[in-house]
């Protein structure tokens, strides 16, 4: 996931709005958004989880729970400190979802499981509080987060890189504009697929190479092999209930499906 869009707090009727574009490599296999079977031995209580799957890791870039969760996870663009060997960042998704307790309890567990991981950050929701977890910022790496829009890209929360300038600003002008279901997220999926990279002057410098960081610039990613493989865009209504619309996209840009899941208000 390489970006993410959080509203808490600032629509009438839904207190959470996410959108966010996963970026991968096509050829890295994948499961689109659906209810994870509970692993063998694990009690009937432990909440549910609904999500994509990455079939090459087993983790996941972004999931829900049955109790009202939220996680979801980028990485950190650090060329330089990428170990391939490293355990995968996606676990720590299903890590949140499934650690009982609010939202800075279930970060802190994910802070200790997240030992060896390459660089990364974790936003999580518990159905109260937002908050986030950042690898890269050692003197305060767990916090929770104030009501606003937020942005997430392969840095640290609300880095004002072009992308997630623009997909902020874009956000809070569609916010009067959304309902619930697909014609009305429809606008925060047309946002999202905005593939306009930033010019020259304005790119951030990660340590790829400058036709990356072109590439890269824009909110959705083509390039050879790579690209946004799929849009979410998830609402959290004032009864509890989350509406979720995934657009996965194939090699070209273009549109390839959609799956739409809801989530009843959590039974605690």
């Amino acid at each position: 996931m390489c970006l993410i869009l959080a509203a808490w707090g600032q629509h009438p009727e839904f207190p959470l709005i996410i959108a966010a574009n996963r970026d991968e490599y096509f050829a890295r296999p994948a499961a689109p958004l659906g209810w994870w079977p509970a692993p063998a031995g694990q009690a009937s209580s432990t909440p549910a989880i609904l999500a994509g799957r990455d079939l090459e890791a087993g983790g996941t870039w972004m999931g829900f729970g049955a109790d009202g969760s939220m996680a979801a996870l980028t990485n950190f663009r650090d060329p330089a400190r990428l170990r391939p060997e490293a355990p995968s960042r996606g676990r720590l998704v299903p890590d949140f979802i499934t650690q009982p307790g609010d939202t800075r309890a279930r970060l802190a567990h994910c802070a200790r499981q997240a030992e060896g991981c390459n660089p990364f950050n974790l936003l999580g929701w518990d159905g109260q509080q937002l908050g986030i977890l950042e690898s890269e910022t050692p003197s305060d790496p767990l916090r929770l987060l104030a009501p606003g829009i937020h942005g997430l890209s392969n840095r640290l929360l609300n880095t004002p890189w072009p992308k997630l300038t623009r997909a902020k600003a874009g956000l809070a002008a569609l916010l009067p504009q959304l309902s619930a279901d697909v014609l009305g997220t429809a606008p925060l999926t047309a946002l999202l697929h905005d593939d306009r990279p930033a010019p020259d002057a304005e790119l951030p410098k990660t340590g790829v190479p400058l036709g990356w960081e072109r590439m890269l610039s824009s909110l959705f990613i083509r390039a050879p092999g790579y690209g946004t493989r799929c849009t979410t865009v998830a609402l959290l209504d004032q009864a509890g209930t989350w509406q979720i619309h995934e657009t996965t996209w194939n090699a070209c840009g273009q549109w390839a499906g959609r799956v739409s899941m809801r989530i009843p208000p959590a039974r605690l």
